[in-house]
């Protein structure tokens, strides 16, 4: 064992081999991340060569070969991108772990612009003086959503915290039980209600809340009545909730007291016209006398990750003053993807459609049956040991958003005769980029409402090389 450990190189000697400024090179790394690695790669060796973990004679031993190979293979993978493009074929439109929201054409080209320029983010070309980014968009957000003023903060869950603490700290909050929900990632309301110093005052029951519960529950300490749209999840049966209508009316009868919805996923667009859900739109909402809503820019909007509020002119100001307002604030760039969302919006169907989340949750079925026919037939004649079927299903709209609403679609259910779907999805992910599918029945599935036209040689070239394989 000693003999096989004096044969490792010093660190000195392989800095001064061709191969360590090969890999410098090759990989663009400093000086000082390849030796790094260097130290790394012999630490390895070191811990393999003590727990007889190497299978190799000291005749046959190259360490400095094992070495660089090693080095070779992490300065590749330490170059590679972290945030990496993947095809999404689950079907699942706003999937959360794959990024939700794809933007617009448009968008995307605002954003690099933005990156690549010096803005007018908090300044005012006009009067040539310091500005405000609460301006930058407000414009576009009260014309999409017919509200006195808006502002942007960086999630919706931000929206949340900071209308909280700006108006009812230290002051009671009433809200439905019913309405206490979980989202991702453990968030509850609850727990952020807590956290923002207002105190939670439960009313009704998990299934029933009726306006005499929001009645019976006020006190001189109460601030707010806050109401959440409950979009991650769907109660059916023995249930009742109280309307927004009817709660304006109740707001109205006790002065300084705030009614504030939480739309969660936020539509500006209505789906119901395609008979899709039931979501409501953030203008309706707005219209029938709330004080402020929130909602999110990555959900249904189809935008950048954003908590939107908007509301009451002097509720907003409240808001904007607050100093959370900095802490939650937003940059430029998600500023330039939000502007290019909204202006679509405002722009008619036509440019409504160019937003990759709305385009897909109402993409018609035999749109994608046709890609799906185009899939098979670019298969067809080289799928040894591959069985596909093109089969009728749904796809979901995701991300906490219209919970129970199916969409049709159309599938390929893809088997392989060596692989189990487990490991057909696993090669599927290795692939660059990586397609991510849904495992359904034993099978690989590949949902076309979320592959985009140039993505469909992708899906096919990452099957041939598994087959090739």
């Amino acid at each position: 064992m000693k003999e096989y450990l004096r044969q490792i190189p010093p660190i000195h000697e392989l800095q001064k081999d061709a191969r360590f400024e090969g890999v410098m090179e090759t990989y663009s790394l400093n000086h000082q991340q390849a030796t790094k690695f260097v130290q790394e790669e012999i630490s390895t060796l070191r811990n393999l060569l003590l727990e007889g973990k190497l299978d190799i004679s000291p005749a046959d031993a190259n360490f400095a070969a094992l070495i660089f190979g090693g080095i070779e293979k992490k300065a590749g993978t330490w170059q590679e991108d972290r945030l990496k493009q993947v095809i999404n074929g689950t079907g699942t439109v706003l999937h959360t772990n794959l990024g939700r929201a794809r933007l617009s054409s448009r968008a995307v080209e605002h954003v690099v612009k933005s990156a690549r320029n010096y803005s007018n983010l908090e300044y005012r070309i006009s009067e040539g003086k310091r500005g405000s980014r609460h301006d930058i968009i407000e414009d576009l957000l009260k014309e999409a959503t017919g509200a006195e003023a808006a502002m942007v903060v960086n999630n919706n869950a931000a929206a949340v915290f900071l209308v909280l603490s700006a108006l009812a700290k230290h002051k009671e909050v009433i809200v439905s039980r019913g309405q206490l929900v979980e989202i991702g990632g453990s968030f509850r309301v609850s727990s952020i209600m807590e956290e923002s110093g207002a105190r939670l005052v439960e009313v009704g029951t998990t299934n029933k809340t009726h306006l005499f519960d929001y009645e019976k529950a006020f006190t001189e300490e109460t601030a707010m009545i806050m109401k959440v749209h409950t979009s991650n999840f769907l109660m059916v049966g023995f249930t009742e909730t109280v309307e927004t209508e009817e709660l304006v009316d109740l707001k109205n009868n006790h002065d300084g007291v705030v009614l504030y919805e939480d739309l969660g996923s936020g539509a500006l667009y209505d789906f119901k016209k395609h008979g899709i859900g039931d979501e409501p739109l953030v203008r309706e909402v707005i219209q029938s006398g709330v004080d402020i809503v929130s909602f999110s820019g990555d959900k249904l909007l189809g935008g950048p990750q954003a908590g939107i509020i908007a509301g009451k002119k002097a509720i907003i100001d409240q808001l904007k003053k607050h100093q959370l307002a900095r802490v939650l604030r937003v940059d430029k760039l998600t500023f330039a993807a939000l502007e290019e969302t909204l202006k679509a919006y405002l722009s008619g169907e036509e440019a409504i459609m160019e937003l990759p989340t709305v385009r897909d949750v109402v993409r018609p079925l035999e749109s994608i049956k046709q890609q799906a026919e185009v899939f098979m037939k670019e298969m067809g004649g080289q799928t040894e040991g591959y069985s596909i079927e093109l089969k009728e299903s749904t796809s979901q709209i995701g991300g906490g958003t219209m919970p129970g609403v199916e969409l049709p679609t159309y599938i390929a259910a893809v088997s392989h005769a060596r692989y189990s779907a487990q490991e057909l999805a696993e090669k599927l992910r290795s692939c660059r980029p990586a397609v991510i599918a849904r495992i359904q029945d034993e099978r690989v599935c590949i949902d076309f409402r979320t592959i985009d036209q140039d993505e469909l040689p992708i899906v096919v070239e990452s099957f041939m090389e598994i087959y090739r394989a």
